[in-house]
């Protein structure tokens, strides 16, 4: 990977490593804990492989640290980390991890931005998390289990992140929109 990218993974794999050793766990111990097999923790450490957002979570539980912990930039302050976490097939589709403070266990701000017919599926987090979410531009549709959300600019939802739930572009242009996680 190159060095100049923003992308999270840049660091993940320097960051388990060392709080894996920090915290004393081979890597099969980790792919235990973790419900992530050997071999991706083995390709994530080596900067070889690509892992979802949730497997993070759950990587990040394993090893007591935060999500954060797993992603951060080394000279970056949780307050300011600015790494796109995820991109989508549209050009203009990424969600960046803007900053996280601390919460029950942290809360983290990110910026996020849909191309046309663009659409994010999450897997649940776990019980406790809750999202935060502002369209900011575009029309965006949160599809949950307890049912469907549209928000035009300035709107917001408020909702528990523990269940199934995907963002879906409802417009013809860019929809953003902010979110706020906090578990």
């Amino acid at each position: 990977m190159q060095a100049a990218r923003r992308d999270v993974l840049v660091h993940v794999g320097e960051n388990l490593r060392r709080l894996r050793q920090a915290a004393g766990l081979s890597q099969s111990t980790l792919a235990e804990a973790s419900g992530l097999s050997r071999r991706t923790i083995i390709n994530l450490e080596a900067g070889e492989a690509n892992v979802s957002l949730s497997g993070l979570d759950r990587l990040a539980d394993a090893l007591g640290a935060t999500f954060v912990d797993l992603v951060r930039p080394p000279a970056a302050s949780s307050r300011d980390i600015g790494a796109v976490a995820w991109r989508g097939s549209a050009p203009e589709s990424e969600a960046v991890l803007l900053g996280s403070v601390p919460a029950r266990s942290e809360a983290q701000l990110w910026s996020w931005v849909l191309g046309a017919g663009e659409r994010y599926d999450a897997e649940p987090d776990p019980a406790g998390w809750h999202e935060m979410v502002v369209a900011t531009a575009g029309r965006l549709r949160i599809e949950r289990d307890e049912g469907p959300v549209e928000l035009a600019p300035g709107d917001h939802a408020v909702y528990s992140s523990a269940q199934r739930y995907a963002y879906v572009n409802v417009h013809d242009g860019v929809t953003r929109f902010v979110r706020t996680v906090v578990s």
